[in-house]
């Protein structure tokens, strides 16, 4: 079965690019198609055959891809795909869009409906800025009826999590074959009991780190936070003294240390999943999170953590200082369930499945 994968843009790393690494262990041989390569911020990609498109060439498109929003998807349509068998696109916004011929399979491993046009339009017009902030609100009905038709391309969907399943239904109107979680490293390992709350995320709006940096400020506890994002600045313009950054990408043995030595971990995102709760969790460090959130499917309130019900530095003060002691195994052997190993097994069961139908 000859395979190809496709991913939005290759310029970054997070859960996402942990799930392509695990895909390309199954399929090794598997070429990667995608809008922008950028080798200096995406090394983990240099195991792949990466085969960007024309996108490549144009100025800035690499780290501002939003300034080609009407470009985006008609790249991804260029590409051909004739000879493969299966096509599998990773993605939370444009690479749906490939056009596949009958005899070639393509299936979509959603991430998420594209959160800027659908779930987190509102946050996406409150967090930006100026001439970005302009276009997207010009652009939004136009680039909605394009993802929509973008969204009827994939033979199957399957998705990462039940919340994105029910926004997979409501913003797209399609059926979601399977619910497959992205693959963890559960190999976590408490190492101490550090007394700073950690905070593992990109850095942009709706992750909702300034309301986690408010409520620590109030509270005069350390907290520190593992990620990059275009809003650093402006989260650490806001930041006291009491907050710590930690931009560079780090290692797994360097994160793991990071989960190991917590107090606990703080996230108040509606995530899609959160493959950093899910690995803090296998350190046996609970987790505090958002209810209407893939944390939930994750956190179980009282036992690995706790779930709150706003998103505002009030509701987490009240968390945070009401946080008792967790049983550290009971945390770890509840992640079990998301190991790469039990990913791998499922996702290739999976896609021979629906290639045999």
């Amino acid at each position: 079965m000859k395979v190809a994968l496709v991913y939005d843009r290759v310029n970054k790393w997070g859960g996402a690019e942990r799930v392509l690494l695990a895909l390309h262990e199954i399929w090794p041989d598997a070429p990667l198609y995608t809008a922008v390569y950028d080798p200096a911020r995406a090394p983990w990609a240099n195991v792949f055959d990466v085969r960007p498109s024309f996108l490549q060439h144009f100025p800035f498109a690499k780290s501002h891809h939003e300034l080609y929003p009407w470009l985006t998807q008609m790249a991804f349509e260029f590409f051909s795909f004739d000879g493969y068998d299966v096509v599998i696109s990773v993605t939370s916004a444009e690479a749906k869009s490939i056009i596949t011929k009958p005899n070639t399979l393509h299936v979509c491993y959603c991430l998420t409906p594209t959160r800027y046009l659908w779930s987190g339009y509102e946050i996406y017009q409150e967090t930006a800025r100026g001439f970005i902030k302009t276009i997207h609100k010009w652009m939004t009905p136009r680039l909605r009826t394009w993802d929509l038709v973008a969204s009827s391309r994939p033979d199957y969907y399957i998705a990462i999590s039940n919340r994105v399943k029910d926004r997979i239904e409501k913003y797209y109107k399609r059926t979601v074959v399977k619910v497959i979680y992205p693959p963890v490293n559960t190999q976590g390992r408490a190492l101490g009991k550090g007394n700073y709350f950690l905070v593992v995320s990109r850095l942009v709006g709706y992750k909702r780190i300034d309301a986690i940096i408010r409520a620590f400020g109030a509270l005069k506890l350390p907290l520190v936070i593992i990620g990059q994002g275009h809003a650093e600045g402006e989260l650490r313009a806001m930041a006291g003294e009491n907050v710590r950054f930690v931009t560079r990408h780090l290692t797994d043995e360097e994160l793991a240390t990071y989960y190991g030595d917590c107090r606990a971990l703080v996230t108040l995102a509606d995530e899609d999943f959160g493959i950093s709760t899910a690995e803090a969790l296998s350190a046996g460090k609970p987790v505090i999170g958002f209810w209407r959130s893939g944390t939930a499917e994750i956190v179980q309130d009282n036992v690995t953590g706790c779930l709150i019900k706003e998103q505002t530095p009030e509701a987490l003060m009240q968390a945070v200082q009401k946080l008792k002691a967790f049983d550290p195994k009971v945390i770890a052997q509840s992640v079990r369930r998301f190991d790469t190993y039990l990913f791998k097994q499922t996702m290739k069961r999976e896609i021979e499945r629906l290639a045999s139908l």
